[in-house]
């Protein structure tokens, strides 16, 4: 949940030269089109072109992603890009090559676990090792797609196989199919290297909360050359089963979903080492302790070893093992705790086993995220920032220099490079943006992704040094453009900071419509609150937020302490206090808001998603009276009914601060609530159950309170789609609109 998307909040960045044309353009387009809700989700896509997933050829010569068509924005293909001819190649037309078939129950929510279940066509891929070809697979089947445009069939069959993977140096393909790993030498049918053990015995899959909470989707991890098998195995009988009851509209489906929530069991997760046949077993030793975590499996670069990091179940101390391979014996390598006391660990995949044994790792323990290495016995700091570094880009372990993005004045990300073991850094990327980056295997070729508040996101290839060497998707806002016909009526961001009740500055961003002198607007104020997502930066928004502003609506969003990018001393103080702090940020932005002599007091209407919707909640609850409206959607209602990994990493165990839950929950309160309520949800939602959602309407409708739903049958948390969304985004301003939330005439 820590990674759910804020509904209106999209990354990107532009250049001063594209602000120019923006405003060059927007004098040609001098009568601005109507944005409705239905154009903004239709296709083609408003902010163009969105690929996915690009990645560079391990020799850097091809540049791959996965591109949508400007015909169905949800279906994307494989594209290659030949960096030497400067051409563009279809590797795989997804609706050629695919059937068509429904996927299987665990495939869709692993899709939505990956939050891309609303995507169709190809989701991930491959490259192999020498760089010749790339594993896709499509409708539950796999193929490898050579760049001479050859597609080679690796299976059909009828059920899925999840997870796929080549080999390190690309001789074997496995998957899991049928809760077993299967391995196969490439062009010969796969085997079984693990035994069926029932139901709730899983292989080579990682767990719910692994898949949700802790970014990490493997279950099983290669050696470097092809020697081993590093292989999760997973007994779900301790986790309590949810009902989770798929009502579609057509019929229910009943799901018995193993779902840990919070001060529940966990799963039972053990670590096995292999050969490719399945031979030589041997189990990892992660302690005598079991409620422990599995958080990340790496092998050295020479395969000697392997590191697995063990983190434990309150998620404040985290042990890096090395294992020998061979017997499954660990020891601590060394131990990393939470930065200050109340706090957690938060997880990363900011880390990089050198070719000399040594360790580059990110860390929060200075309370800024930088980077350190360490040697086995000592540790450097690499990085001396006093704001974050948010990833790891690139290695080139020859020159000894490392490439990372880090936070620029809160509100920009930028990519620089810096010396090992430490030195001055040096920005490679032009301010005004929010940039992101990845880099081929010997880190010598930059993919920058880019946006900025008045470009859609584009991309650009660039050397170590940042220089731009071509163009992979410009995304001009030209007459070509689909964005064109709404640049008049384009508003920019502006952007300020509100003081917390400590005097922490608080970031705002604000789009206004066209305003007349002496008018009062209402505001439609989007919220997250929650850890992890930033929602208020530079990067480019999005056409929902204009399809707002378009209506007549002042847009209002702010970044309440906990949120994400800050550092420790800001995430800090939402530790066992859910539905406080950031209740009160978010009521210091308000009445900011209230005091401008443009807005109407009077014509406040909250929104907010996931943690945004259970924020919705409690502001409600707090201040009778202040919202014109508040639309919570997919709400968490009750800490208990939340998963253990993101709820105890904030919270603490249930069973032990049983008034801490109370106190967050937004059930005993519920009553409270006397200003008009949309509650939304989706009735097959595996995230948040629904069993959240139904549990407020009964305690509202106990207290005789007064409250508007809609539910979306068969959606799970994300409710979207081409003609869901309109729906859904139509839903929410008729019920503004009834409750007198309009613009002055």
């Amino acid at each position: 949940m820590r990674h759910l998307l804020a509904a209106a909040a999209i990354l990107a960045l532009a250049t001063p030269l594209a602000a120019q044309e923006s405003d060059d353009m927007t004098s040609e387009a001098s009568q601005p089109a109507d944005l409705s809700f239905e154009r903004v989700f239709a296709s083609p896509g408003l902010d163009g072109p969105s690929p996915r997933q690009p990645k560079l050829s391990p020799d850097g010569r091809y540049l791959t992603l996965l591109r949508n068509r400007e015909d169905d924005r949800e279906r994307y293909d494989l594209w290659g890009y030949d960096r030497t001819t400067g051409e563009w190649t279809m590797l795989v037309d997804s609706e050629a090559l695919g059937s068509g078939r429904e996927l299987s129950e665990d495939e869709k929510m692993q899709r939505e676990r990956a939050r891309v279940g609303n995507l169709k066509g190809i989701i991930s891929y491959q490259w192999n090792s020498d760089g010749s070809g790339v594993l896709v697979p499509l409708d539950g089947d796999l193929y490898l797609a050579k760049l001479d445009g050859t597609v080679t069939r690796l299976t059909d069959t009828e059920e899925s196989e999840l997870n796929p993977k080549l080999s390190e140096e690309g001789g074997y393909v496995s998957f899991v199919r049928d809760r077993r790993l299967w391995v196969g030498e490439v062009g010969d049918e796969a085997q079984p290297i693990t035994p069926k053990e029932g139901e709730l015995i899983r292989w080579g899959e990682a767990e719910f909360v692994a898949q949700e909470e802790m970014s990490r989707m493997d279950g099983y991890w290669w050696s470097p050359g092809d020697s081993r098998i590093a292989v999760q195995r997973t007994d779900e009988s301790p986790v309590g089963v949810v009902t989770r009851a798929a009502i579609g509209a057509t019929g229910t489906k009943v799901f018995d979903q193993r779902y840990p929530v919070a001060g529940s069991d966990n799963a039972l997760v053990e670590l096995f080492v292999m050969d490719p046949d399945g031979g030589n077993k041997v189990q990892v030793d992660l302690d005598e302790e079991t409620d422990i975590y599995l958080a990340r499996v790496d092998w050295a670069p020479d395969g000697s070893a392997l590191y697995v990091q063990r983190q434990n179940r309150q998620q404040t101390v985290l042990d890096m093992l090395k294992v020998d391979p061979a017997t499954g014996e660990s020891e601590v390598w060394f131990t990393e705790k939470a930065a200050t006391e109340d706090y957690w660990i938060n997880l990363s995949d900011n880390y990089r086993f050198l070719k000399d044994g040594r360790l580059l790792w990110w860390s929060e323990r200075d309370g800024v995220g930088n980077f350190y290495l360490f040697d086995g016995g000592e540790w450097t700091k690499v990085t001396d920032r006093a704001e974050p570094v948010t990833e790891l880009v690139g290695v080139d372990q020859d020159a000894g220099t490392i490439y990372y993005q880090a936070v620029e004045n809160v509100l920009e990300r930028h990519i620089y490079s810096a010396p090992v073991p430490g030195g001055a850094e040096t920005r490679l990327t032009q301010p005004g943006f929010v940039n992101s980056a990845v880099m081929d295997s010997d880190a010598q070729t930059f993919l920058v992704s880019r946006s900025a508040p008045d470009q859609p996101p584009q991309s650009y290839l660039a050397d170590t040094g940042g220089k731009r060497l071509a163009w992979v998707q410009e995304n001009a806002l030209d007459a070509d453009h689909p964005y064109f016909p709404y640049l008049a009526s384009h508003a920019l961001p502006e952007f300020g900071t509100i003081p917390a009740e400590d005097g922490t500055p608080l970031h705002y961003m604000m789009l206004k419509p066209e305003m007349e002198p002496g008018k009062q607007y209402p505001v439609f104020i989007y919220h997250y609150g929650g850890p992890g997502p930033q929602v208020v930066d530079r990067g480019w928004k999005g056409a929902l937020a204009q399809a707002i502003v378009d209506r007549g609506y002042i847009y209002f969003a702010m970044d309440n302490r906990g949120s994400a990018n800050r550092g420790v001393k800001f995430e800090q103080p939402l530790y066992r206090a859910m539905g406080d702090i950031e209740v009160r940020d978010q009521q210091n932005g308000a009445a900011f808001v209230r005091s401008l002599d443009y807005v109407d007091p009077d014509k406040l209407a909250i929104y907010g998603w996931s943690y945004g919707g259970y924020l919705t909640l409690k502001r409600m609850q707090l201040d009778q009276g202040l919202y014109a409206a508040g639309i919570s959607g997919a709400p968490v209602t009750r800490w208990g009914l939340y998963d253990t990994h993101y709820t105890e990493r904030y919270m603490g165990d249930p069973n032990e601060v049983p008034e801490a839950y109370e106190a967050a929950s937004a059930i005993p309160n519920a009553t409270k609530i006397s200003d008009p309520l949309l509650l939304i949800h989706g009735m097959a939602d595996d995230n948040v159950v629904f069993e959240n959602s139904s549990e407020l309407i009964a305690k509202l409708q106990e207290g005789n309170v007064a409250f508007e739903m809609m539910l979306y049958p068969g959606y799970t948390h994300r409710v979207s789609g081409e003609n869901i969304s309109p729906h859904m985004w139509n839903t929410i301003f008729r019920f503004l609109e009834s409750h007198g939330v309009t613009p002055p005439e």
